[in-house]
């Protein structure tokens, strides 16, 4: 009787590997993140600098059931975020851009409010559209580094689900103690 119930635990342990693997982890070069994303993840370098910008841009692209997910991160200069409110920084990237491509009186926002991660400064905004789709960004700071996720999410549980736990899964490297 054991020897059968072992089989048939081995014989369903490729089926829950395989559930598993359309998802992907990221690591920063530098070991100063990680996060999930669905697989296969594309990573792209920006050649231009913006304003500020210690370094280019680095950012991940992937796709799963007509879903975008994307992640991006950017050095700044010494002092750029340090020298500001750090919560009022995050929030003007986080929202400035959006309120262009949604505006406000079109779109619902269904949430739209400062956030931390491991102690630093965010900012969250999900986004509906009328049939009930949404694009959730997040934005954070994180010393002199800004940390971009994006993700849309049909109005499905499935969908929500996937985009959820995309934008949960960034772990940092380093807490700020409060």
């Amino acid at each position: 009787m054991k020897r059968r119930l072992l089989v048939l635990t081995l014989l369903g342990l490729p089926l829950g590997v395989s559930a598993q693997s359309d998802w992907q982890t990221v690591v920063g070069r530098d070991l100063r993140f990680r996060l999930e994303m669905p697989a296969p993840a594309q990573e792209t370098k920006a050649a231009e600098k913006e304003k500020g910008h210690a370094a280019e841009r680095v950012a991940w692209h992937a796709a799963r059931d007509g879903e975008m997910f994307d992640f991006d991160y950017a050095d700044y200069l010494p002092g750029w975020f340090s020298e500001r409110d750090s919560k009022v920084m995050a929030k003007e990237l986080g929202r400035g851009a959006a309120e262009k491509a949604f505006p406000p009186a079109k779109y619902k926002y269904a949430k739209d409010e400062p956030v931390t991660l491991q102690g630093w400064d965010g900012y969250a905004l999900d986004i509906e559209n009328a049939d009930g789709a949404l694009t959730m960004m997040r934005t954070y700071i994180v010393k002199d580094r800004l940390y971009r996720l994006l993700v849309t999410a049909k109005n499905d549980e499935q969908a929500r689900a996937a985009a959820n736990r995309f934008l949960s899964s960034l772990k940092l490297a380093e807490s700020r103690s409060s």
